[in-house]
């Protein structure tokens, strides 16, 4: 019998994570996938498929939200872990039969440097509305990639007039959303309700402690349920003490109650009317399952970010302080509105594209 094909699987960051993981479930038999999660532990392939290569722990954990994070990981070492990385990669590019990046450009790049070509990219980084692709990215590519699966027309064809095969047949990410057995819905006991999103990073229990700020600002009988949605390696006890909750088994205690579970993002979203999101790739996510949200910002994030992002999501996603009684308003406001909530949820199903596209994927990650 002929040996399984294997692949390596690189990917930078908790959400491009659990795109990998969500993929390699759905992979053919005669495929066996390793996973190189390059920032972090790799949390999302716990039981999925074995993670190998060389951690990487960055001060910024790879967010470019806060201004000063590149000077900040190069500071504190950020450059020493490269060379591990690219070593690392370099001794596998015999060892695998075929390679996949899920992330930015960075990975790819890693490829070209360690000498591994015949790549398939999934770009669910650029959305097609802030910078193309650079001509030093866009030649990197072509000379790595076999094939580019893009989030935008307008970007597939930036790559195809270089010589790259490259399409834009639907959103990944809205293939890939986590989902558990976990009935949500019959949790439900107020009118509304809110999925709390607060990342998967450092800042995860700092984000969190700002969402239940607001959220006790808000009066009794207006409050939502309230669910939240865990990832990364943040524990239920780090939130508690951040929040001043109480842990009580899956949910959060005190003078508010917060359902949680891990791994169930798309059970609770869907059983909610708005997210109150600080994370990447949910909030992708969250939109394109029809549900606005609301992110709020630091004075040392960088706002361009955040304003290139709100030009692809279309007004469906809302800016906010960090104040907790300015997103306490934000909140109110919207979820006395169904018809605007409505109105924005179906702008971010629009704009972020459905799902469909992971069977092309497959399709040529498979191919020989």
């Amino acid at each position: 019998m002929a040996r399984p094909r294997r692949l390596l699987f690189i990917s930078n960051g908790y959400g491009e994570d659990s795109v990998g993981a969500e993929i390699i479930k759905r992979l053919p038999a005669d495929l066996v996938a390793e996973a190189y999660p390059t920032l972090g532990p790799g949390k999302a392939y716990d039981g999925i498929c074995p993670v190998v290569g060389p951690r990487a722990q960055l001060a910024s954990e790879g967010s470019r939200v806060a201004r000063g994070t590149l000077t900040k990981d190069i500071a504190t070492g950020g450059l020493g872990t490269l060379l591990p990385g690219i070593a690392f990669m370099r001794q596998a590019r015999n060892a695998y039969d075929h390679v996949v990046v899920i992330g930015d450009f960075i990975g790819v790049a890693g490829c070209w440097l360690a000498g591994i070509s015949g790549i398939t990219y999934l770009d669910v980084y650029k959305t097609g509305y802030g910078r193309p692709y650079a001509g030093i990215e866009a030649a990197i590519i072509r000379r790595t990639c076999r094939r580019v699966f893009n989030r935008s027309q307008q970007l597939a064809d930036t790559l195809v007039a270089r010589g790259v095969d490259a399409v834009a047949a639907g959103n990944v990410m809205m293939d890939t959303i986590t989902a558990g057995d976990y009935a949500a819905g019959v949790r439900r006991s107020r009118l509304r309700a809110v999925t709390l999103l607060p990342g998967s990073r450092d800042q995860t229990a700092a984000n969190f402690a700002i969402q239940a700020a607001a959220l006790r600002l808000i009066p009794d009988d207006e409050r939502p349920d309230i669910f939240l949605a865990l990832a990364g390696a943040v524990t239920l006890e780090q939130l508690a003490s951040a929040s001043g909750l109480r842990v009580d088994g899956d949910r959060l205690t005190g003078d508010l109650l917060v359902h949680t579970a891990r791994g169930a993002m798309r059970n609770m979203v869907e059983a909610s009317d708005l997210v109150l999101s600080q994370a990447g790739t949910a909030t992708i996510q969250a939109l394109g399952l029809g549900v606005p949200a609301i992110t709020f910002t630091r004075r040392t994030d960088r706002m361009k970010r955040f304003l290139e992002e709100n030009r692809l999501f279309g007004g469906a996603r809302l800016l906010s302080s960090d104040e907790p009684a300015e997103l306490a308003g934000v909140v109110r406001t919207l979820l006395r509105d169904p018809k605007e909530l409505q109105r924005l949820g179906e702008i971010g199903r629009a704009r972020i594209g459905g799902p469909g596209v992971i069977d092309a994927i497959i399709a040529a990650i498979s191919a020989p």
